[in-house]
């Protein structure tokens, strides 16, 4: 990524945490965590990376609220750091978070083994 990228992903990333938790009114959204943005080089597309607490069918809701609200999202976003034209937010869990939690329960049950 670009150096101009990567400023309107963090700025993206910074927007998106507060405009979820304040803005956002639909109740399949619960707690919503923006993990990172990644902005493609032109700045057409944004893939915003999410964790959610819950189990999988309550994350599948608060995935389906937020693509639905993607649309109020997007014009949000574009009101808000003012570029020229707003990327197309698409929104993906970020598994890392299961990923390290479940290295960190091997690591345990090896040390435990000890």
């Amino acid at each position: 990524m670009s150096l101009r990228s990567n400023r309107v992903a963090e700025q993206m990333k910074k927007e998106l945490g507060d405009l979820i938790t304040r803005k956002i009114k639909d109740p399949r959204v619960g707690f919503v965590t923006v993990t990172d943005v990644e902005v493609t080089g032109d700045l057409q597309q944004a893939t915003v990376y999410i964790t959610s607490l819950g189990n999988e069918r309550e994350r599948e809701e608060t995935l389906q609220a937020l693509v639905k609200a993607s649309g109020f999202i997007r014009s949000e976003i574009g009101k808000r750091i003012r570029l020229r034209r707003t990327p197309e937010i698409y929104f993906e869990f970020d598994s890392s978070v299961e990923y390290g939690n479940r290295i960190n329960t091997l690591l345990r049950q090896i040390n435990d083994e000890k």
